[in-house]
């Protein structure tokens, strides 16, 4: 695999060499924005399907949402946003906007749907693509995912038209230049949240002497090629969340194992039903499902395994998320090498942190044609202005060690180490919130001590 990974990052390096021909200059209309509720401004950018030959392809159109600032005599300018996903961003943007409300303090706010999401020019998929299957996972069971995914791209292929191969955070970041353009800022002003980090990475790469501030928000990382050394930080903090529950347990007078060894109530349960250690991860890294989660080992012990037999239903994606995840982070270990993965994870999360994550990394692409891919490679932009990172400690989605990796890659940046989940931001932490607004307003990053306690 790390053979194919060399070539595809030689395709990656003549990618790179578009920007400068491929600007958003093929994108230099002013927004015209339109009032769509909810004190919220919509508009649009019309850009090429197809970067790497913009005048040869179809234009589609980026939508975007505004919460305009409160002053606009005396505004900084605009923000761009993207919260992650990658999904459809627009909805919950008018949802949750209060959770933006304190940036529009100094800024416009924007928020963009990635191509091929949204309305409009959005996609839409006759079949949801497939969920991942049980870990420990089966050749079986493998082999009938791998054929549900095939299925899911040849029903999806005929709605993709131009977007065919297009659906990248290559071709994402040439779009975030042409909103930059459109917007009217002469440099970009970027919040990136999840995925958005990862569309973060790629405009950091490709228009590093475009980039103002960049604030990355629980970061999923984007250099990290080797599949192992990217999943095993996830497997590590999925295993210490399950230790961090059994704390929690023995200090919590209504935890319904209080008072009993939780690590060895697991390691009694675990055999019952090989669904256990990936349910119990997955409830393990959630706090607000602790308490649940007791009272399911606690009857498991007695034999009753049905709190874990089922994964929570998830609503069917119809949207181009498997194809955007499956261009950016293109692993496609086949049966063996998700095998393999999975013996070396037990090493470093024996419990639970093996099975949480695996399969959904290691086998999401199986069966899907390597179309349109920018895989995962180390970057070094020369002349990168300072970029805030931030991560949450009990994060398993995008833990620690991708942001700091990142960090790592990006001259000048700040790690700022803070204690909680996903999404500090926006999930109203003061500290992340402090820091992130005097680094947005002033360029200052916090000092190299800094970190952010629980909220």
């Amino acid at each position: 695999m790390r053979s194919r990974f060399r070539g595809l990052r030689c395709a990656v390096a003549a990618l790179s060499l578009v920007p400068l021909m491929a600007t958003a200059a093929q994108a230099d209309e002013a927004v015209q924005w339109r009032d769509c509720g909810d004190g919220v401004l919509c508009g649009g950018v019309t850009v090429p399907s197809d970067w790497a030959s913009p005048k040869h392809s179809e234009p589609i159109t980026v939508n975007l949402a505004k919460l305009p600032a409160r002053d606009q005599a005396h505004k900084l300018g605009a923000l761009l946003v993207n919260p992650g996903g990658p999904n459809v961003a627009i909805p919950n943007f008018k949802r949750s906007k209060a959770s933006y409300a304190d940036l529009t303090q100094w800024f416009d706010v924007v928020v963009f749907d990635p191509r091929g999401f949204g309305e409009g020019d959005g996609v839409s998929c006759p079949t949801p693509f497939p969920s991942a299957a049980d870990s420990p996972l089966q050749h079986k069971a493998f082999t009938d995912y791998r054929n549900a995914n095939a299925e899911f791209a040849e029903s999806c292929a005929p709605k993709l038209g131009p977007l065919t191969g297009k659906v990248n955070s290559w071709q994402v970041a040439h779009d975030m230049d042409a909103i930059r353009t459109a917007l009217g800022e002469r440099k970009l002003r970027y919040y990136g949240n999840s995925y958005g980090t990862v569309f973060g990475q790629a405009y950091a790469e490709l228009f590093t002497r475009n980039v103002d501030r960049m604030f990355l928000d629980s970061v999923l990382d984007h250099g990290e090629p080797r599949l192992f050394e990217w999943m095993a930080p996830m497997a590590a903090t999925t295993e210490r969340n399950l230790h961090r529950f059994a704390e929690w347990c023995s200090v919590t007078e209504t935890c319904a194992l209080h008072g009993k060894d939780v690590i060895a109530v697991f390691d009694r349960v675990a055999p019952k039903a090989s669904s256990i250690p990936a349910r119990v991860g997955d409830q393990a890294s959630s706090q607000a499902r602790w308490p649940a989660l007791a009272e399911g080992l606690a009857k498991a012990e007695n034999g009753d395994t049905s709190a874990f037999d089922k994964a929570p239903l998830q609503p069917p994606d119809h949207s181009l998320a498997r194809d955007m995840v499956c261009a950016d982070f293109p692993f496609d270990a086949g049966f063996l090498g998700h095998k393999a993965i999975e013996h070396r994870l037990r090493s470093v999360a024996p419990r639970v942190g093996w099975a949480d994550p695996i399969f959904g990394m290691t086998g999401h692409c199986d069966g899907l044609p390597e179309i349109g891919v920018h895989p995962p490679h180390r970057i070094r932009p020369a002349g990168l202005p300072p970029v805030l990172i931030t991560s949450g400690s009990n994060d398993t989605i995008t833990p620690v060690e991708h942001g700091k990796h990142v960090a790592a890659q990006l001259p000048g940046s700040r790690y700022l180490p803070a204690f909680g989940g996903h999404a500090l931001y926006r999930s109203g932490n003061p500290c992340v919130r402090q820091h992130v607004h005097h680094y947005l307003t002033t360029g200052e990053l916090p000092a190299p001590t800094a970190s952010c306690p629980a909220s």
